[in-house]
């Protein structure tokens, strides 16, 4: 059961990096910005909390401050 968690996260990771426009490789990704992978990373999580939750994932707007 858990290698098909992992194989399906690894879809999840490598269809999200092609949406957000981020050349992810099979092995090693080191030369990846910190941009480039927090944009894979940030949409991973918004992807699982809509897929848990079924609720869009709150987003912050510039300029709020009323946390």
């Amino acid at each position: 059961m858990a290698n098909k968690s992992k194989s399906q996260f690894e879809n999840m990771k490598y269809e999200i990096a092609k949406e957000v426009g981020v050349n992810l490789k099979q092995g090693y990704n080191g030369d990846l910005t910190s941009r480039e992978a927090g944009k894979i990373g940030g949409n991973i999580v918004k992807k699982v909390f809509q897929s848990y939750t079924g609720n869009s994932y709150p987003t912050e707007r510039l300029g709020d401050t009323s946390r």
